[in-house]
């Protein structure tokens, strides 16, 4: 058996904080701690590609209709999507990304698995780990991003996304009856409205009634 394999499977989960409004508004500081929509310039067409958390005060999410998301919020700056600022931007993410695990799986340009098994021997510690990480992301790009630790992909991608924005938590087998089980069932990622409306109409609304539930 390899050093690796001596440790239990750890999995971090990296999610960047509204990540294409969180751009712009660090590279434009009169954005900074105003409503922003990115998206489509035409707003009888377009949709919201990133909302800033200003704007989601607003009840405003992506892939909104931009025609709602200004009716929700008419003082809200639309700025154009810039692919490639945002592309270059997941770079230097990806790049720090490294510095703390040479196992990275980019998902997209704004989250990535890392596997980070046995890491914490260098670090001091799995918190360690992730502050640095999160430290090395705001000092360096001025952005915040949202951390889960758990033994699998899926329990770290839940995880993450319940402690946003900014947040860090790490979970061990023994949390998930406490703190995943209570979740609605649709923040099971691939979990979409079809089958969040199928699994509650057999009565499974929650995490722990899905984990339980018989397969048939």
């Amino acid at each position: 058996m390899d050093r690796l394999h001596r440790h239990r499977t750890r999995i971090m989960h990296v999610d960047m904080d509204a990540f294409f409004a969180s751009v712009e508004q660090s590279v434009n500081p009169h954005l900074q701690g105003r409503p922003v929509l990115v998206g489509g310039e035409d707003d009888r067409r377009g949709v919201v590609a990133a909302a800033s958390y200003e704007s989601r005060a607003y009840g405003i999410h992506s892939a909104m209709n931009m025609v709602e998301a200004r009716r929700r919020c008419p003082d809200a700056i639309l700025v154009g999507v810039d692919g490639e600022h945002y592309g270059y931007v997941s770079k230097q993410v990806y790049r720090i990304f490294q510095e703390y695990s040479p196992r990275v799986d980019m998902l997209s340009v704004d989250e990535a698995f890392l596997d980070i098994t046995g890491c914490e021997r260098l670090f001091g510690s799995e918190q360690k780990l992730a502050l640095g990480l999160k430290a090395g992301i705001r000092e360096g790009l001025g952005l915040t991003c949202s951390v889960g630790i758990a033994p699998n992909r899926s329990l770290a991608k839940i995880i993450s996304s319940v402690y946003k924005p900014d947040g860090l938590m790490s979970i061990g087998p023994e949390d998930i009856p406490r703190l995943i089980h209570p979740l609605p069932v649709e923040k099971f990622s691939g979990i979409g409205p079809v089958s969040e409306r199928a699994l509650k109409a057999v009565g499974i609304w929650t995490l722990g009634e899905l984990a339980s539930a018989d397969p048939d």
